[in-house]
């Protein structure tokens, strides 16, 4: 599904992302939408739509900046809460501009920092392509909290294969090409982190739709790959694993969240706080139920001690594969 030639840090211009396709309009509903809201300004003018500026104005204006995707609710809106406290300008992204709206307001009041608002549909190339130009071009973001995503819990042979490539489009390919749209001026700068948001079921496949399941695998993948690439060069990786969270993905995916034992069920505060915790502590894989560490520790070091022995000239004895004479 990832369609982009090359090398993923090779930082070449995208020719789907026009010079316009950060700025605002309302003519067409596949627009990019724009919103600032700023505690300076009183309530009813926070709704006022304006450009994120590809750079700086003035050097020094603004603070360290993040990127929140699938921030209208949930996980992400907990995520801007948090990051906003910690002194973060932010820049939103989801479908939702109305409860975005609504949360860039309520941030900006409580906090004073600003918030940034673009409407966009990561499974939209021409959208994906929009953000891609912002990572890419302001210097401003040093954090990006890939989190969008969309699940199911219907058996897959109940599925409706287009909604399959539609989880598969957001939860791989959106998440990859934002990542290699900002990794490469991380890198420039010796700094920067990418917090992807898995999940348990990247593990555990057989709890839910296989579709899902390979997806969130395939996020627990590229970040491992993704931190090897960059253990060197000051870029900090995140992925985190949550169990099952009180978040509307659930009724969306087909299941309301009300319907499980709730004796499973994280809230949303709860599992963010703790991803937080983990990357303050510096762990790379982060699953915030997980009582023991060292669970993960022992699954990591048993998938470690296989790797020399994955890829041999000789078949393994139990296959019985008697070897051909060598000439």
């Amino acid at each position: 599904m990832v369609a982009s030639a090359g090398s993923c840090f090779t930082d070449q211009p995208n020719s789907a992302a026009s010079p316009q396709a950060s700025h605002w309009a309302i003519s067409s509903p596949r627009s990019l939408v724009l919103g600032r809201a700023e505690s300076t300004t009183k309530p009813q003018e926070r709704q006022a739509l304006c450009p994120w500026p590809p750079w700086p104005e003035v050097p020094g204006l603004y603070g360290p900046s993040l990127v929140i995707t699938g921030a209208s609710s949930g996980i992400g809106a907990v995520y801007a809460d948090r990051l906003a406290r910690r002194g973060y300008d932010l820049l939103l992204v989801a479908r939702n501009r109305e409860r975005m709206q609504d949360l860039a307001k309520k941030l900006a009041a409580d906090t004073g920092h600003k918030v940034e608002l673009l409407a966009a549909d990561l499974t939209d190339s021409k959208d994906l392509a929009g953000v891609e130009r912002i990572l890419r071009e302001d210097p401003r973001i040093t954090l990006l909290v890939n989190n969008a995503g969309m699940a199911s819990t219907a058996p897959l042979l109940n599925s409706d294969v287009t909604n399959m490539s539609e989880i598969i489009a957001l939860n791989v390919e959106a998440l990859t090409r934002l990542s290699c749209a900002v990794a490469p001026e991380f890198v420039k700068r010796g700094s920067g982190t990418i917090i992807n948001i898995g999940s348990v079921v990247g593990v555990a496949p057989e709890l839910l739709n296989g579709v899902y399941g390979g997806t969130k695998a395939y996020v627990l993948a590229f970040s491992q790959s993704l931190r090897h690439e960059l253990a060197d060069k000051g870029v900090t990786v995140q992925v985190v694993l949550p169990g099952a969270t009180a978040t509307d993905l659930w009724k969306k995916a087909g299941t309301p969240v009300e319907h499980l034992p709730q004796e499973i069920v994280m809230s949303t505060e709860d599992m963010v706080d703790a991803a937080l915790a983990g990357l303050d502590q510096g762990e790379f894989v982060t699953i915030p139920a997980l009582p023991d560490a060292g669970q993960w520790q022992n699954y990591e070091a048993a998938r470690q001690a296989m790797m020399p022995n994955l890829s041999r000239m000789e078949p393994a004895a139990r296959y019985g594969i008697v070897r051909a004479a060598r000439a």
